[in-house]
């Protein structure tokens, strides 16, 4: 259970925050084994809901973990105690949600835990690959290098998904825009000029007889259909979550035309950076792989991971156990090799990092340019369709007359 309290330290100031116990009594013994004098303590399970509600409208953005790690290696690396570190970054934080989370992750701090373990009650915020590059800061002694790495990691992350993101922005906009102004002139303006059509008793051209269709199954079933949409796609969400609807889809990311090269790349390039990233800090390469698993949005490659896992507990190298699989190009495999070979694979790693890393931009780039000149295409047929659907028939009347 979490509960709020409100004390005074050693020092006479009054401090607030929230502690997690399985009774309000073992919070108030834990607290005042923490030097605090317990002036108030309620329980926020209460609120849970409300902040559950607050996470998923104002999620943690990851510019601002971002941001965070490179502020935790500045202070570590010019001797600020942990402690100090978390309370002082919880005070500064403008997100809420962050605010809170370091402010508990202090108090753990302050109860004897350690960093990865009082990060790793955060997942939302701190994700397996994070904590457990802390602990290996810990365990090394170079949490101050272990978050720049992870600064430099993360920036490198969110500048690519960023790119990806707003590159989307201006033809998504363009798409909801088109078919806003499809349902106006199909629901509004279609009806009207159909009646007219009809009452002329001229011959109809076959593609206005199809336009004139769909816009009397807009009228007529509109909300039907937008009901069935809404439940077509709850029932969808629901298919994705299962294991078998995970599996399915993480296959068709990746058989998609063009966008399944694309989305190939960019999960190599987050294998290969994580993997560098870890070997870099100290982690074994068992470690490396399942936190990597971990991590990996795909189930294809998650289960790849995976099963390599198992392939060099049982004594196999990474390269061979990486390899049959199609969705690990024989390319990366035998540069892993080498590296192997030579003893420099956290090297090949970085450098196979980056090379996809650049081909995902590459990508994008390609795929930005090619959506304008393709929806300009698309936009202009289906325009000119329906206004020769309406302008010909109106034509020939005018004409008769």
């Amino acid at each position: 259970m979490i509960f709020k309290y409100k004390v005074i330290d050693d020092k006479g100031q009054e401090r607030e925050g929230t502690i997690d116990a399985i009774s309000q009594d073992v919070a108030i013994i834990s607290l005042q084994g923490r030097g605090f004098v317990v002036s108030s303590i309620t329980s926020a399970d209460k609120t849970s809901f409300l902040s559950r509600i607050i996470t998923i409208l104002n999620p943690v953005k990851s510019k601002e973990i971002v941001i965070l790690s490179r502020q935790i290696a500045t202070l570590f690396d010019a001797q600020v105690s942990a402690l100090r570190v978390f309370r002082l970054l919880a005070g500064e934080s403008e997100s809420p949600i962050l605010r809170t989370s370091l402010s508990q992750v202090a108090d753990d701090l302050q109860g004897g835990s350690s960093i990865s373990k009082a990060l790793a009650r955060h997942p939302k915020i701190f994700s397996p690959f994070y904590t457990n590059m802390v602990r290996a800061g810990e365990e090394s002694g170079k949490l101050d290098q272990i978050f720049g790495y992870l600064a430099d990691y993360l920036e490198r992350t969110h500048k690519v998904s960023s790119k990806a993101r707003n590159a989307l922005i201006y033809p998504a906009f363009i798409v909801f825009t088109f078919v806003v102004v499809m349902i106006l002139m199909f629901t509004m303006v279609i009806p009207r000029v159909s009646s007219i059509l009809l009452e002329a008793g001229q011959e109809i051209p076959i593609y206005t007889k199809i336009v004139m269709g769909v816009s009397s199954i807009l009228v007529n079933y509109g909300v039907f259909l937008l009901i069935l949409l809404v439940v077509g796609t709850f029932f969808l969400v629901r298919f994705a979550r299962t294991v078998g609807g995970n599996r399915y889809f993480s296959n068709l990311q990746l058989t998609i035309p063009y966008i399944g090269g694309l989305y190939k790349k960019l999960y190599l390039a987050r294998i290969s950076e994580n993997m560098n990233t870890m070997l870099s800090s100290g982690i074994s390469m068992v470690n490396a792989l399942e936190i990597t698993s971990t991590v990996i949005d795909n189930n294809k490659y998650k289960e790849i991971l995976k099963k390599s896992v198992e392939s060099v507990k049982a004594g196999s190298s990474v390269s061979e156990s990486l390899s049959g699989h199609s969705e690990v190009p024989n390319i990366m495999v035998q540069m892993i090799k080498v590296g192997e070979e030579t003893g420099k694979i956290g090297e090949v790693l970085k450098t196979l990092a980056g090379f996809y890393a650049r081909e995902v931009d590459t990508a994008v780039d390609t795929l930005v340019n090619l959506i304008e000149p393709v929806m300009i295409v698309f936009l202009g047929f289906s325009v000119g369709l329906i206004l020769t659907s309406v302008l010909v028939p109106i034509y020939n009347i005018s004409s008769a007359v």
